[in-house]
């Protein structure tokens, strides 16, 4: 073949061609990389015990919240069939969903701030994922043992103790999975009706797939898809970019100190060997639960959990050589040789200062709000069978429904009247009471006289409904409270 002449390149997905792969002038490439199975080491140090605290203190909050009572019920509830949701002292409705977009929009900024600060601090230490991973990965050491017991266990034939490791390791899994998965369901439907219904196998249809579904998926991804969810399918990872700049707080690999890397023994000084601090023992690729090389510089799969710092300060340690080769620091830190504190300096910039106080702002607005809500929600439905009618003495009536919720704990009496409107009176019972957390309909006439009708022209006119809370004499210190809901009054013609 001429020396000029470019080879072909024959892209394909599984099997070449046998024509291609006899052809001496034919480069195959494959279209699709092949998984590899990463076995982590395991590590200790700072960041891995901060790692494992908010570990512990994130699924004590999950797994134990539920089991909490609160007022001779349970502490946190989304109960979905009755259209009501209790956290501690609070009681919402559906219509208070303002304050789910609240948290949602305080969630994002407290995403993107800590974001500006610190990287991927989210990903590396309080992500569900990494949670979940974590306690999986640990369950596998503890039963399969470290990285080279795993792989030789996993190149090695089938035999007895093959079995009953990959066995027991598999059981522990699918029991965290499936106690997660009832966990998750608890929030939403009584938990401890939950479990006596799963222990008199009298679970109902939509709790169990629930259950099964939301287990499968803490089995599958903490057991088997692990960094693959964080490099392929978490959306963060390929949106972070737009959150960092040169002067945000990342894991970095110090390469003007640890160039040219290269091994030695402890008693050489580097110097002379013309070498820099970087051993390139490797551990750093070992212990990272994505697999990538820190080394390379900043990369899209780094979670930011910092395993490569804690282990690199080991072997640093080990060689009389100070910290800090991997360590968190910024791209201009890194570039500047700048230190701690000149770095922290550049990381409260005018965009994190920004992010802060729009944060503040929000979380301020969210607290006030929550605390100055009214004690019930009242909505006004006209009734559409009778827009207005004639009754006795010429007077017109419309007709409405009241839907009252009472958001305390305590049984309530309200009243109703109108207003806005001269001469518009309550003809129905104006008043009802309402139990603990209790939401009703009530059906309320109003009706004018037909001097008052008189002076109005025929069609719609606004008016207003007042509700207001009675004093309770069991509860004196509660504040009086009213809501005013806007409607139509409409006069025929």
């Amino acid at each position: 073949m001429n020396s000029t002449t470019k080879p072909r390149v024959i892209p394909i997905a599984a099997e070449a061609p046998a024509a291609a792969a006899a052809d001496d002038s034919a480069q195959v490439v494959s279209l699709y990389q092949k998984h590899e199975t990463l076995y982590p080491r395991s590590v200790d140090g700072w960041f891995a015990r901060w790692r494992w605290a908010l570990v512990w203190f994130t699924q004590i909050i999950f797994y134990g919240l539920p089991w909490l009572q609160w007022n001779d019920r349970q502490a946190v509830l989304f109960d979905l069939g009755a259209r009501r949701f209790f956290i501690f002292d609070l009681v919402l409705y559906p219509q208070d969903f303002i304050y789910l977009t609240g948290l949602l929009v305080l969630s994002a900024y407290g995403l993107f701030f800590f974001t500006a600060i610190g990287g991927r601090l989210w990903c590396g230490y309080a992500c569900p994922q990494t949670v979940y991973t974590e306690i999986y990965m640990w369950v596998e050491r503890k039963i399969e043992g470290d990285r080279i017991a795993r792989m030789r266990l996993d190149q090695g034939s089938w035999n007895f103790n093959k079995l009953w490791r990959k066995s027991a390791k598999q059981a522990v899994w699918i029991a965290i999975g499936l106690w997660t998965g009832f966990t998750f369901v608890g929030y939403f439907s009584p938990i401890r009706t939950l479990g006596a219904e799963v222990l008199s196998f009298g679970l109902g249809p939509w709790e169990a797939f629930w259950v099964l579904f939301y287990g499968f998926a803490t089995y599958g991804n903490a057991g088997f898809m692990r960094e693959q969810v964080c490099k392929y399918m978490c959306p963060y990872a390929r949106f972070q970019s737009a959150m960092f700049d040169k002067d945000t707080l990342i894991v970095s690999y110090d390469a003007a100190r640890g160039e040219p890397r290269g091994s030695r023994s402890r008693k050489v000084d580097p110097k002379a060997q013309g070498l820099g601090s970087c051993v390139d023992c490797g551990l750093c690729v070992q212990v990272c639960p994505t697999g990538i090389d820190i080394r390379k510089g900043l990369q899209y799969e780094c979670i930011g959990c910092a395993a490569c710092i804690d282990v690199c300060d080991t072997v640093m340690d080990k060689m009389n050589y100070p910290r800090g080769l991997i360590r968190y620091a910024t791209e201009n830190g890194m570039a500047n040789q700048w230190g701690a504190a000149q770095m922290w300096r550049r990381v409260l910039r005018p965009r994190v200062l920004v992010l802060a106080a729009i944060l503040l702002a929000i979380s301020a607005a969210f607290i006030t709000s929550l605390t100055l809500r009214a004690p019930f929600r009242v909505d006004v439905v006209r009734d559409r069978n009778a827009l207005a009618r004639m009754v006795d003495d010429g007077r017109i009536e419309n007709v409405y429904r009241l839907q009252v919720m009472n958001a305390t704990e305590l049984p309530q009496r309200y009243r109703v009247r109108v207003a806005g409107l001269e001469g518009a009176v309550v003809a129905s019972a104006s008043e009802f009471d309402l139990g603990p957390a209790d939401s009703r309909w009530w059906p309320v006439s109003v009706q004018m006289p037909p001097q008052a009708v008189a002076q109005l022209e025929p069609g719609a006119h606004k008016i207003e409904f007042v509700i207001e809370r009675l004093p309770d004499p069991s509860e004196p210190q509660a504040a009086p409270a009213k809501v005013d809901e806007h409607s139509t009054f409409v006069i025929p013609r």
